[in-house]
């Protein structure tokens, strides 16, 4: 068989079942043989945040795999692959090269030396008989240890070269998952429970370990307020009395009083990365940190107790020594966390109801949130936002209340990355309603790409948020706004999307939100990607938690 050939046998043999893909790349024809149906894409970025979505909502149990040309193919989806790096997503992107014989020749663009400050591995499959070798190493470290994307280029002449068929051998690769370090674990347990304040700072890593049912146990035996990252949201169920919401570039005021409160921060599944779309945490706490990546260990704050392992089972540990420590309920029993959770929580939203329930015209965004939140079912659906305004405004205020049933992203911040997302997490996820909500301006990074939904039978849900505006972005060019109106937009997007094949709605009152929402949903269980564009005002006040 051709090497290209192999390739395609190996992913079949992986379980792959979708090529997301823009052409030309001869794995797409090869990939469709042995019955990997192909996603193609409008543009490359997209084709990647679509296996981005399909893995985040699988957790990682199923790998997007994404296919583009050599050239302006793997130049392109560099943004896609950055986003994913920075979110620690593992995706597998398997870009066509230059033939061996052209490599070193500029200006042709090489995938090895480029990719490699934004992937977890990046390399060149350099001999055929050496593809069951390269891509076994590939999906093993898609598949251990910390999330990232892998890249690997198969030059031209690779994918036409003959593999021996009596020598190809393949065995799908096992993930591997190691269990804290006992002493460790004891001693992080007894400086929890010695603590006065403790605070559980819970980041994605949750989700890929599917620990969210060991997590809320960890929690209630040791009666702590529980913050989760923007990655994080969802991994604790944001309905639980012990749940403060999210932190990040906006957050909650109960993960602001809560942090400033703590004496020991206990993080899991989290990087303690610091960044302006992280809540940072104050000086002078004892912090503890299960991570399965030793480099997340003092890498921004000094950790005082590290556990190594994956959060599934290092929370099963925890919970046992807690039972030792402090008896079979530990702190179960005492309600005064709880107590004051609902205080800050209904203080918190008293404040912010009348933008939540306003009747305005043009309408205010944290309408749309609010009603959104209330109309569909959350067990039932996923629901994602896309960068600038409408993750500001979102993330603090959806309560997700399922594993999954938010995709907080944005660490590179990639905008209109969430209609991608949106499609490949509706792959992953079928039977449940998916929700993208964007912006104007996102939409004009991918709006084109609702065809490919049309296109590809992918019914998703978008809701624009129009306000015609870049919103905010007077304060970075303020004499540009003024002299010659920089920051404001046009369009009719809602025709735009007609114009696509998709069905579409325009939202100008408040009172026609719910009912709209409503239509949505029954195109889209119909079968038919739907998008609600709502003409919306600027609204540049946002819940910041510190």
């Amino acid at each position: 068989m051709k090497g290209i050939n192999a390739i395609a046998n190996i992913l079949k043999l992986e379980g792959v079942e979708y090529l997301f893909c823009f052409p030309a790349n001869v794995l797409i024809d090869a990939a469709a043989t042995v019955g990997i149906r192909p996603i193609l894409a409008r543009t490359e970025r997209t084709a990647l945040s679509i296996a981005d979505g399909y893995t985040r909502v699988s957790n990682g149990n199923r790998i997007g795999v994404c296919a583009v040309q050599q050239g302006p193919g793997i130049e392109n989806v560099f943004p896609g692959v950055a986003q994913a790096f920075a979110d620690a997503v593992p995706i597998l992107l398997l870009p066509g090269g230059e033939a061996r014989h052209r490599l070193g020749v500029s200006p042709h663009f090489e995938a090895v030396m480029n990719y490699q400050k934004v992937t977890k591995w990046v390399a060149q499959i350099n001999l055929a008989d050496r593809i069951p070798e390269m891509m076994r190493r590939a999906f093993t470290l898609l598949r251990c240890g910390k999330n990232g994307p892998v890249v690997l280029e198969t030059p031209t002449d690779v994918a036409s070269e003959e593999v021996d068929d009596a020598n190809f051998s393949y065995t799908p690769v096992k993930g591997r998952k190691t269990v804290g370090n006992a002493p460790d674990v004891k001693e992080a347990v007894k400086a929890v429970l010695a603590a006065e304040n403790p605070l559980i700072h819970v980041g994605q890593g949750v989700m890929y370990a599917c620990a969210t049912n060991e997590l809320i146990e960890f929690a209630e035996l040791v009666q702590a307020p529980v913050m989760t990252t923007m990655a994080g949201k969802s991994a604790f169920p944001e309905n639980h009395p012990l749940s403060i919401g999210m932190g990040g570039h906006t957050g909650t005021d109960m993960v602001g009083h809560f942090l400033q409160k703590a004496d020991l921060v206990f993080g899991i599944g989290c990087s303690f990365s610091k960044s302006i779309f992280s809540t940072p945490i104050p000086n002078g706490k004892v912090m503890v940190q299960v991570t399965v990546d030793e480099y997340d260990i003092n890498k921004e704050y000094p950790i005082d107790h590290a556990i190594i392992g994956d959060a599934k089972l290092v929370l099963e540990q925890l919970i046992d020594e807690v039972k030792r420590q402090a008896g079979p309920e530990g702190r179960r029993g005492n309600e005064e966390v709880a107590k004051e959770v609902k205080s800050l929580k209904d203080a918190w939203l008293s404040r912010w109801m009348p933008k939540l329930t306003s009747d305005e015209v043009p309408i205010n965004p944290y309408r749309v949130i609010w009603d959104l939140m209330h109309t569909v079912d959350r067990t039932q659906t996923v629901v994602t936002h896309d960068s600038g305004n409408p993750r500001d405004q979102m993330c603090p205020f959806y309560e997700a209340i399922i594993p999954r049933g938010y995709i907080g992203w944005g660490k590179s911040t990639q905008l209109g990355y969430s209609l991608g997302l949106a499609m490949g997490a509706k792959l992953a996820e079928p039977e449940k309603l998916v929700v993208n909500v964007m912006g104007d301006a996102a939409f004009g990074m991918s709006g084109m790409d609702f065809e490919t939904a049309v296109r590809s039978k992918i019914p998703i849900l978008t809701i624009i948020l129009n306000n015609s505006a870049l919103g905010g972005y007077e304060k970075h060019m303020p004499v540009a706004t003024e002299r010659y109106g920089t920051k404001y937009l046009s369009g009719d997007y809602a025709k735009v999307a007609e114009g696509l094949g998709g069905v579409s709605f325009k939202v100008e009152k408040p009172e026609d939100i719910i009912p709209t929402i409503k239509k949505g949903k029954e195109s889209v269980n119909s079968g038919q990607p739907t998008l609600i564009e709502v003409i919306t005002r600027e609204d540049t006040d946002f819940s910041r938690a510190w």
